[in-house]
């Protein structure tokens, strides 16, 4: 688990259309949030 201010590891990914993004890269910012699912089916 990540602490407050500790930077996160290098992470690579695909989105739905097949491009590649990074998170970490040097010289960016990165947002990342997640929320619990909320009452869906899925």
């Amino acid at each position: 688990m990540l602490k407050v201010g500790e930077k996160a590891p290098d992470v690579s990914g695909a989105s739905y259309d097949g491009s590649t993004y990074e998170f970490g890269a040097p010289g960016r910012r990165t947002v990342l949030w997640f929320y619990p699912k909320a009452n869906t089916g899925g």
